[in-house]
This record gives structure tokens, C-alpha cells and sequence, in this order.
């Protein structure tokens, strides 16, 4: 009898013992959860804010991409300068490629630092005076960007956002969307904005965009389309030769009614 007693007794123990694992795993697991929860919490990502393009952006990448962007890849990407390509550093290191242009550009030196980032002067002007050498900056380098632009790599820069539509294409209804090319109607600063050019129809219209018509046109100058076409002849197509017909009421209008 003592011998059954004690028996019981142990599975009674046995039993409580392997119970109490179970709810100490069970607290644990609890814990654990917590636990875990409160870091998720603690280690999400800034919240995201929407650009202007639509896109989300956070306040950490967009601090990183800021440090990382030279001042060519920034200034081409502003709105407005999508008809710029940007130019190698090392065509404009090269004293012969700018020839010429110290004498049409004021603050010369501090405008080819800030386009190369080697604005540590920045700290010693004020407002007023580091705004001078920005707009000086970017007068300078549109003018390096109308000679890049007639080299073999510039042609190859400039093809490869033609090929993207990037300059526009030609508002006449008859040309179907020809792809466009920029183009200036001088090559002096200051005296006529851009303009785009059809190889199709083989005229010139304003960009479609307001901020693209305030550039410059000396930026590209007035050879770059036609040597580009002359480089990649399989991008000029055929030249349009369907005009438009006036009718009325189905006739077409005779050329001494159009006159008068």
C-alpha cells in the first residue's frame, strides 16, 4: 500500500513538473512577442513624403542623394533642362575647350569651380555674391555644353536621348509624332531661346514646355541638329511631303479664293 501511495505521489509530481514548463514557455513566448513588436516599432523608416514627381522619398535618402549628386548631374536634371546633356568633366578640365569663353563670362573662376564642386569659396561670399556666381555658373557651362555637344561623345549623349523622345516631338498633325531635336537660331548668349527642330517637316517650333522655352538658345547653337543628322543618317526620316487641303464643304479651295 505505502508502495502504491508512493507512486501516485510521483506521477502527481511528474505531472506538476512537466506542467510547469509549458507555462514558463508560454510566458516566454509572450515576452518574446512583446519584445519583438516594440523593436518594429522603434526601428521603422522615417515616414516617406511625396516629391514633386510623384514619387515617395524619404527624409534619408533624399539627404544621401543630395551628398552624392555633382553639380552637372543637379543643374541637368532640373526642370526645364531636359535638353541638356551632361557633360564629361574632363572635356571641361581642358583649358582648350573653353577658349574664348573667360572674357563673356563674369566670376569665370568661381563659376568653373562650382561646376567641377570646387566651391570651398562658398563660405567666404554672400548671398548676394554666391547668386552671381550661379547664374554665371550655369551660362558658362550651357555654353560648354553648345561645343560638348559637337564632339563624337556629346553626338552620342545627345542620340541617346533623342532615341528616348526626350527633346519632344513635332506639334504639326501630318509629321505623326517625329521626335524632335533642340536648336538654336543663334549662337551669341542672351539673343533668342531654344527652339526645337523636326527632321521630318525640316522646321522650328517652341518646346511644349514653358520652363524648356526659357533656356537659352545659344546653349545648343545652331549647328548641333543638322551635324547630328549628318552622324546618324538612319535617324532622318523621310521628309514629309503631305500638306495639309483646305475644303469647303468637301471641294477644295481654288488658289485665286485662297489669295483673295
Amino acid at each position: 500500500m505505502l508502495k502504491i501511495g508512493s507512486s501516485t505521489s510521483g506521477r502527481s509530481a511528474v505531472t506538476a513538473t512537466r506542467s510547469n514548463p509549458i507555462n514558463l514557455e508560454a510566458s516566454s513566448s509572450s515576452s518574446t512577442k512583446k519584445l519583438t513588436s516594440q523593436l518594429s516599432k522603434d526601428s521603422k523608416p522615417p515616414p516617406a513624403t511625396i516629391s514633386e514627381t510623384g514619387s515617395e522619398e524619404t527624409e534619408l535618402s533624399t539627404s544621401e542623394g543630395e551628398d552624392d549628386t555633382s553639380w552637372i548631374t543637379w543643374f541637368c536634371g532640373l526642370r526645364g533642362n531636359e535638353l541638356l546633356c551632361e557633360v564629361d568633366e574632363e572635356f571641361i578640365q581642358d583649358d582648350f575647350n573653353l577658349c574664348g569663353l573667360q572674357a563673356q563670362i563674369p566670376h569665370y573662376d568661381h563659376a568653373l569651380d562650382m561646376i567641377l564642386d570646387n566651391d570651398s569659396f562658398s563660405g567666404e561670399l554672400d548671398d548676394e555674391a554666391h547668386s552671381g556666381i550661379e547664374n554665371a555658373a550655369e551660362m558658362l557651362y550651357g555654353l560648354i555644353h553648345a561645343r560638348y555637344i559637337l564632339t563624337s561623345k556629346g553626338i552620342n549623349a545627345m542620340h541617346e536621348k533623342y532615341k528616348r523622345a526626350e527633346f519632344g516631338r513635332c506639334p504639326r498633325v501630318l509629321c505623326e509624332g517625329q521626335p524632335c531635336l533642340p536648336v538654336g537660331t543663334s549662337d551669341i548668349a542672351h539673343n533668342a531661346a531654344v527652339k526645337i527642330y523636326c527632321p521630318k517637316c525640316e522646321d522650328i517650333y517652341f518646346p511644349r514646355c514653358k520652363y524648356q522655352s526659357n533656356m537659352d538658345g545659344a546653349y545648343v547653337g545652331t549647328t548641333f541638329p543638322h551635324l547630328y543628322l549628318m552622324s546618324y543618317p538612319s535617324s532622318k526620316p523621310a521628309t514629309a511631303t503631305e500638306q495639309y487641303v483646305p475644303r469647303v464643304f468637301g471641294f477644295k479651295l481654288h488658289k485665286e479664293s485662297k489669295s483673295s
